[in-house]
């Protein structure tokens, strides 16, 4: 039982880092406002404010082991805050040419810095150490530059393009190919950047995430499975264009422009998560072995 001393202690920090996080949320009020604008109208942007209460609820549930030893780290938790304050006026003033979408990222990401920061400041480094995955995990309350968004969706693109490719081949489906563009009996199809899939993917990877921390406990086994999963997401959505397609040609063409072509993503995300269950029990089982037990647990 922790003393009334300490329990006070621990409940003031909680009230300073309560009071730090709603500053911050007052100041970053702008852009937190046109991020929650966005979540409700941009697919690409639909799971950014789920990060937050994600990793809030990955903080309660593992607080008897987060907060077992806290403190308070002045340096890093005052650098972190100015560091943030910064990031938040060169968005303001130094990143015009960055568009709405541009200055948004950089401003969301000083709001989430300047959170790592707080957490420093009110609970220390030993705590920070412990709440690695759910505080780094906010980072995905960022949403993606462009630059780089659209170098995933290319990769992705090209990815299913060519997964597409030899499905069609291994199942005998008459096929001939320019780019992204096939011919097929009766039915020409381009795997545009519209079909790659992004939005599935990426929850796709964020779950992942999550299972890798609440289901295995080595660091080498949760890299393992996020690994595995970056193939998986390009072949998802091959399986998606080959189904939606092969439906269209043989059964009716009206798949093409139906339900699961425009809001299929759900059902092949299932698909994945199929593929990767025995993949995750094979990993808890590694982690299970002797082999497993020392590469958790080293000093044994």
């Amino acid at each position: 039982m922790l003393s009334n001393s300490v329990y006070g202690a621990r409940t003031m920090r909680s009230a300073y880092f309560a009071f730090l996080f709603i500053l911050t949320l007052v100041v970053f009020w702008a852009p937190v406002s046109t991020l929650i604008r966005f979540s409700f109208q941009e697919e690409l942007y639909s799971h950014t404010i789920l990060i937050p209460l994600m990793s809030a609820s990955l903080l309660i549930l593992e607080r008897k082991r987060i907060f077992a030893h806290v403190d308070s780290h002045w340096p890093a938790g005052l650098g972190l805050l100015a560091a943030g304050a910064m990031l938040s006026l060169f968005g303001r003033s130094g990143s015009a040419s960055a568009g709405e979408e541009g200055q948004l990222s950089i401003a969301i990401f000083a709001l989430v810095v300047s959170w790592v920061g707080a957490f420093l400041l009110c609970y220390g480094l030993c705590a920070f150490r412990a709440a690695l995955f759910p505080v780094l995990f906010l980072f995905l309350t960022v949403p993606i530059p462009e630059f780089l968004l659209n170098h995933a969706i290319n990769g992705l693109q090209h990815g299913s393009a060519e997964v597409s490719y030899v499905a069609f081949q291994l199942l005998g489906v008459p096929v001939f190919r320019t780019e992204f563009v096939f011919a097929l009996p009766g039915l020409t199809i381009e795997v545009a950047k519209e079909c790659s899939g992004i939005r599935s993917s990426l929850a796709l990877f964020i779950t992942t995430l999550l299972a890798g921390h609440l289901l295995l406990r080595s660091t080498w086994t949760k890299v393992v499975l996020a690994l595995i999963t970056l193939p998986l997401l390009v072949i998802k959505n091959g399986i998606r264009i080959v189904t939606v397609t092969l439906l269209s040609i043989y059964v009716d063409p009206g798949f093409l422009t139906g339900s699961l072509h425009q809001q299929g993503g759900i059902l092949f995300f299932l698909v994945a998560l199929a593929f990767l269950t025995p993949v995750l029990r094979l990993l808890r089982t590694s982690e299970r072995s002797p082999a497993g037990t020392f590469a958790t647990n080293p000093e044994r």
